[in-house]
């Protein structure tokens, strides 16, 4: 987990930690909307420790107004206390915003796509492929590449890869979006900088889907079995209809003259019709994935450029996104992965503004 440095002098921000305190103090957390994002557990330490500080603190206030004498020992005793304070609550909106900002996905399929720039735009492609694999070896990461559909003179229009393990989502979560590249392309003789773009997509790989199914989200209803022109088959209530209440889903089997038979079908046919609505679910959320990342590939919906000229990286989502080695950054080294941590920092400064945006609507 890197270090963050939070804006704990900020009121919004101890407002928002007085909020987590007070909720923990009176077992409060299943009546606000923050425990269902935070894992208590995890923080539960960190607030009951703050919760002392606090009540240190003011006790030794309290003393230095009661006691002259006391006076400059409790001052001195206040500083180390409100030291501790700062380190506990930089570490507890880390764990916060550490356990909010996580991804859930073991796998992660990333696709590289050739947009802007013909030519040029399918050698960056192979420039930023050879950049990913380069990333993925430094940290470890297992990958495999899955499609690769190479072009004239060394370029590449397209390609997906494979990233295996947790890490893979942590660590290239940030890299969806246009990437535009500026340099002379070797067959330019004028020595006109050329402008290309490339487009990367991070994906979820789609899971196993399994469909467990609780006994008491099922309605089941048994009735006789009806033949053409509705005259009952047989006289006893052979037929089944199961209702899956959570998702509506309603199945009936009346094929068999055993009901048991019946009721094994129908499950059977429920758990297909739950897999096909989970797996067009998937489809669709990576389908709306790729689309937003890969944009329509145009030069002025880039997240980051690269700069060959002036030995330049820049990525146009943080302040501080500029950096130089352009040679080593494409090696996917530690000037790659120094970029994600600033991007992640970022992402979860964001988070924290997103967090107590929302009290300040509850509070109203």
């Amino acid at each position: 987990m890197s270090h963050l440095n939070l804006p704990l002098s900020d009121k919004s921000v101890q407002k928002y930690l007085d909020h987590l305190s007070d909720a923990y103090r009176k077992h409060s957390w299943n009546e606000n909307n923050f425990s269902k994002i935070i894992n208590v557990r995890s923080i539960a330490n960190s607030l009951e420790e703050r919760i002392n500080i606090k009540e240190d603190l003011k006790q030794l206030q309290d003393l230095a107004k009661e006691d002259e004498d006391m006076k400059k020992l409790a001052q001195a005793e206040e500083a180390t206390y409100r030291k501790r304070l700062d380190d506990l609550e930089q570490k507890l909106l880390q764990l916060i915003l550490h356990d909010l900002h996580k991804g859930s996905y073991s796998n992660v399929i990333l696709e590289i796509t050739a947009a802007v720039g013909g030519q040029e735009s399918m050698l960056f492609v192979k420039d930023l492929y050879e950049m990913y694999l380069g990333y993925a070896d430094n940290l470890g990461i297992e990958h495999e590449t899955l499609e690769l559909d190479r072009a004239d003179r060394g370029g590449i229009r397209h390609v997906s890869i494979l990233l295996k393990g947790n890490l893979a989502f942590e660590q290239f979560r940030y890299e969806g979006g246009v990437h535009r590249v500026q340099r002379i392309p070797e067959t330019e003789k004028s020595g006109r900088i050329h402008t290309s773009t490339a487009s990367v997509a991070i994906l979820p790989e789609p899971t196993d889907i399994e469909i467990n199914l609780n006994e008491k989200d099922l309605k089941i209803e048994t009735m006789r079995a009806s033949g053409a022109g509705g005259q009952h088959v047989n006289t006893t209530d052979s037929a089944v209809r199961i209702t899956h209440c959570p998702s509506g889903i309603s199945v009936t089997c009346e094929t068999q003259k055993s009901q048991i038979k019946n009721k094994q079908i129908a499950l059977l046919k429920l758990r297909t019709r739950l897999y096909e609505n989970e797996l067009n679910k998937q489809i669709g959320i990576i389908s709306e994935l790729r689309k937003k990342q890969m944009g329509l590939g145009m030069r002025n919906e880039k997240i980051r450029t690269y700069n060959y000229n002036q030995d330049r990286i820049t990525d146009h989502r943080i302040e501080n996104g500029t950096m130089h080695n352009l040679k080593s950054f494409l090696a996917g080294g530690a000037e790659l992965d120094k970029l994600v941590n600033l991007l992640r920092d970022n992402t979860k400064k964001q988070i924290l503004v997103h967090l107590i945006k929302n009290l300040e609507k509850e509070v109203k």
